[in-house]
């Protein structure tokens, strides 16, 4: 009988155990599965579940027992763990550990490469979810170490390169186990991202747009493939399919490419877990409409050097302000219920996280929040809460020891426990030596003051008032000081003592800088109260943080404007319609539209404006504007009709702010002039404060941009090999497109089976008269050419912008009905300019075209009213007409002029007061308002200035204190946004 029990005990221990014992150069390698037992402790089990003087069980790495009633097992070690806390290792769901990021290749836009550079894989080498991080994964120990001291015990890797890069591996931090243990899952999650790859020169996609669009195809793609339509293999769209059932973690990077991610995910039925950028508490509400799950880092900025005001100039008010209000973002998200994660992703020092996450717990953020957010939080999106994240029975035992309550600025982490292994961070037996003392050495007396627990320890030594410059380590029970007292000529440098248990008091040799050995004391002052409890007496106040705004940047509101019934009196009024121009005649506005035009109006419960003496208008609208966008340029192809302007509007741009007090109330804002086919534009109304989908206009026809002349061919990008490199082959790529997409649109409309492909969906748009065409254009051979083909395809060109020799075919344009949106009077900044000529809006407004004037500059978007008058001048265009001009007409060209564009009852209320004729150098736009609300007040953005000034002037000081309490700083830097131009190429 006994020997039938022990045969299967043998035999349990081969199946249970028997992956452990490996053959190795030394022999056979024993596993140690001894029991291990601590007890009086105050386990937090998780975050909601804390057991005081409470026993936790360990065997084979993983928990046995926890709880108060516990039955330690026989032969157990028991580790006594009274006054002690015990909770579980942290979990980083966002890290490449072990897996480096290859390095960037450089780019050579005049030597561009637009294939993919792999075969057998899809079309684009930014596109990697055939990534195996396992083959790529190299345990590093080192940086576990450092993981290990910060209180990880799991993280997720992966390869942080490309916009689709494929699975990661959750990896424990074992620094005794092989991989096959270490490793808890080959396939955590797929990764994505907005950002390309290093390992590619392959120029598309080289814009944000671009990144969106080329991943909503690729969902359209890989659904088509998987449905056994595709005649090709492709390695990537079949790993792509496989890690469709993964957890998808998207690295999105700031508040608006959260928005972007969350976008791209919901239109393919896909919630991302989303990696933030630490600013999504200014746009908290938006964040939480996404009802995603966040992964945020922690890697606040640390406090400018502003003690030279020179500099102090350079810095923008937005970085002043996120220094001050970044670490209360989990704070804002934790209680608005936005569920996040925490990692130590973007932290250049892991040493970093923990003052960090202390500096977010004292700006309010809660410590068992905290401690969610590290363990159950991303066990739970990973689908491993039956394996980590707490230590109930059956789970890994990873967890740490600690002096105290976790997070606390004086709490030592004494040990950190991965699968059972132990790693001693601090030594838990070490004798706590803060206090102050009375240091003797040499006949010469200090007072010595050591702050902190453990092995984190400080001194500070003085003699009298004279600050003596010190260093202190404590560790394995031994104490090293060094001391440099440049006032005391008998100099010293280092004293060392191993601390006693049984005595308070400190003995032990000094050595000079000689060499010579001599003996020092240091007496603890017992009347002195401990370092914390002095700390806590005097206890750090709540700190100060500035208002955040909409947008929250200079000159952002505190609330946004809403709407308001007003009226104006006694106004001389620009009605842009067969009325003409109207004095001292009233406007109400309610509801966000115009509602009543004439006289002594009454108001009831208006707010009155005196506008006597001042003139009111509809709001100028730009045409052709670049300004409150992130991209601007997709240069990757010739035509690249699938990416959209409306995907990358930036709220947040001051210039909105700018173009407001310009009386500028509506833009299109352009795609950039890179290619023959560039992409949709985006139609906004410019509420600042409010969110980039609230900016859009609803149920509008919709643009896009086209392309002719220098820009297109490359003419100044010497060695680029992009077709087409001259003007005829521009034409070729338009008819070869139009050729293509009116194939695609009959095959479509046949019924039968096709691959859906965004680009020649818009381009099907603008055959079936859907989508608008606004041509940058400049000589008139081009010009004829793009109308012939436009002709052809039976669709007519809606706008030629710049236009610049529009005056030369202003009888053929009238004949085509295409709109002119050009520039007053710029000329000869580039060869096809030459014959540019300040009469050409006056001649084509002579034939019958609808003319506008846009800016295509941000400065210029907010003079345009200037703009308009230099038509007066040149070619004697009536004010009237002038001013239609900027209003009027380029709502026409927009197709918006039903709701904009003139002062008509039951159009929107987008309006400006201006102090005189609105044409007049002199005019001021006093009030501009869209839809009711108002949006710049004139009086109101001189309080604005003196409150900016106010808030400069108070950061400053807070960063100054910053400064003298000892934080580090950094250098101020001077934020220089790009000013984006038809021509402008970023790469993102």
């Amino acid at each position: 009988m006994k020997k039938s029990l022990l045969l299967v005990f043998f035999m349990f221990a081969l199946i249970g155990y028997s992956q452990e014992y490996f053959p190795t150069n030394s022999g056979v390698k024993t596993p140690k599965n001894k029991i291990v037992a601590f007890t009086n402790a105050t386990i937090y089990v998780s975050p909601t579940n804390i057991q005081k003087n409470a026993t936790l069980v360990i065997q084979h790495g993983k928990v046995l027992h926890v709880g108060n009633s516990v039955t330690i097992p026989k032969g157990a070690e028991i580790i006594n763990l009274k006054g002690k806390f015990i909770y579980p290792s942290f979990i980083d769901i966002y890290s490449n550990f072990g897996i480096e990021k290859p390095k960037r290749v450089s780019m050579n836009f005049n030597k561009p490469q637009y294939e993919a550079s792999r075969k057998g894989y899809y079309w684009n080498d930014h596109i990697k979810p055939d990534t195996n991080p396992v083959t790529k994964f190299k345990f590093e120990t080192k940086k576990a170490n450092e993981l290990l001291k910060a209180g990880f015990g799991v993280v997720n890797t992966h390869l942080q390169d490309g916009i689709v890069r494929g699975p990661g591996m959750l990896v424990a931090l074992n620094t005794t186990a092989a991989n096959g243990t270490r490793i808890l899952s080959s396939k955590s999650a797929q990764y994505l991202s907005f950002t390309r790859s290093n390992t590619t020169k392959q120029v598309y996609p080289n814009s944000l747009m671009g990144a969106m669009v080329l991943l909503r195809q690729l969902y359209i793609d890989a659904n088509w493939y998987d449905n056994g339509n595709s005649n090709n293999t492709d390695a990537a769209l079949e790993a792509f399919n496989k890690n469709k059932g993964l957890v998808q973690i998207f690295e999105a990077g700031s508040k608006l490419n959260d928005l972007r991610a969350d976008k791209v995910g919901d239109e393919n039925g896909i919630q991302y877990v989303i990696v933030g950028g630490g600013d999504e508490y200014e746009n908290v509400a938006q964040m939480k409409a996404t009802n995603a799950t966040f992964v945020l880092p922690v890697n606040f900025r640390k406090a400018y050097d502003v003690s030279n005001p020179f500099l102090a100039d350079q810095v923008d008010l937005s970085d002043m302000r996120k220094w001050n209000q970044e670490p209360a973002n989990l704070k804002i998200l934790h209680n608005n219920g936005v569920t996040f994660a925490l990692t130590t992703h973007k932290l250049k020092k892991l040493s970093d996280f923990n003052k960090n996450l202390q500096k977010a717990i004292a700006y309010g953020f809660e410590k068992n929040a905290a401690l969610a957010s590290l363990t159950t939080i991303p066990a739970t999106i990973l689908g491993k809460q039956q394996e980590i994240g707490t230590l109930d029975k059956g789970k890994w035992a990873n967890f740490l020891i600690t002096s105290g309550e976790l997070f606390g600025a004086e709490t030592v982490l004494y040990e950190n426990w991965v699968q059972g292994a132990k790693n001693v961070i601090n030594d838990m037996n070490i004798k706590e030596i803060a206090g102050k003392y009375n240091l003797s050495l040499n006949n010469t007396n200090y007072t010595l003051k050591i702050t902190g627990k453990g092995e984190k320890v400080k001194a500070a030594v003085t003699q009298g008032k004279t600050k003596i410059s010190s260093k202190i380590t404590y560790k394995d029970h031994w104490i090293s000081l060094i001391l440099n007292d440049t006032i005391n000529k008998e100099l010293y440098t280092r004293l060392t003592t191993r601390v006693q248990k049984k005595t308070e008091n400190l003995k032990g040799f000094g050595y000079t800088i000689e060499g010579n050995r001599f003996t020092w004391t240091a007496i603890k002052d017992k009347e002195v109260k401990s370092a914390q409890k002095v700390a806590k007496k005097k206890g750090d106040s709540q700190p100060s943080i500035v208002p955040i705004t909409f947008p929250n940047v200079a000159y952002g509101f505190a609330k946004q404007p809403e709407q308001q019934t007003l009226l104006f009196k006694n106004a001389t009024v620009w009605t842009n319609e067969n009325e003409g121009i109207l004095t001292n005649t009233d406007v109400l506005i309610k509801n966000g539209i115009i509602d009543k035009i004439g006289t002594n109006l009454k108001a009831g419960k208006a707010v009155v404006i005196d506008a006597t003496g001042k003139h009111l208008t509809a709001g100028i609208i730009d045409e052709h504007s670049h300004i409150a966008t992130a991209a601007v340029n997709e240069v990757g192809h010739n035509s690249t009709a699938e990416v959209s302007i409306e995907d990358v509007v930036n709220p947040d741009d001051i210039k909105i702010y700018r173009n407001l007090a310009g009386g500028v109330t509506s833009i299109q804002i352009l795609h950039g002039s890179a290619n023959p086919i560039g992409g949709q534009s985006a139609l906004v109304k410019l509420k600042w404060g409010a969110g980039a989908n609230e900016m859009l206009y609803k149920n509008n026809d919709k643009f896009i941009k086209f392309a002719l002349g220098e820009n297109v061919k490359q003419s100044r990008s010497s060695g680029s090999t992009r077709f087409p490199q001259t003007r005829m082959g521009v034409e070729e790529v338009y008819m070869d497109y139009f050729q293509r997409a009116k194939e695609y649109d009959a095959l479509k409309k046949s019924g039968k089976p096709y691959r859906k492909d965004i680009e020649m969906e818009i381009l099907t748009q603008i055959l079936n008269k859907e989508r608008f065409i606004t041509c940058h254009s400049y000589v008139q051979s081009e010009i004829n050419m793009m109308m012939k083909v436009a002709e052809k395809f039976d669709f007519t060109i809606n706008t030629f912008t710049h236009i610049l020799e529009g005056y030369k075919v202003a009888d053929k344009m009238k004949k085509h009905g295409a709109g002119a949106s050009t520039f007053s009077d710029w000329w000869a900044y580039k060869y096809e300019v030459n014959d540019a000529i300040p009469y050409n809006a006056a001649i084509m407004h002579e034939q019958g075209v609808t003319v506008a004037i846009n800016s295509d500059n941000a400065e210029m978007g907010r003079r345009l009213n200037q703009e308009a008058a230099k038509t007066v001048k040149y070619g004697d265009v009536s004010e009237e007409e002038a001013w239609k001009f900027v209003t009027l007409n380029p709502a026409k060209l927009l197709h918006i002029d039903h709701r904009v564009g003139s002062i008509k009852v039951g159009k929107d209320a987008d309006v400006v007061l201006w102090s005189e004729n609105p044409l007049s150098v002199y005019a001021k736009a006093e009030k501009t308002l869209i839809e009711g609300a108002v949006y710049f007040d004139m009086e109101k953005d001189l309080k604005m200035q003196q409150a900016v000034k106010k808030e400069r002037n108070k950061l400053i000081n807070l960063m100054l204190k910053e400064k003298n309490k000892g934080g580090n700083t950094q250098a101020p830097v001077k934020k220089d946004p790009t000013d984006f131009h038809c021509d402008t190429v970023v790469q993102f």
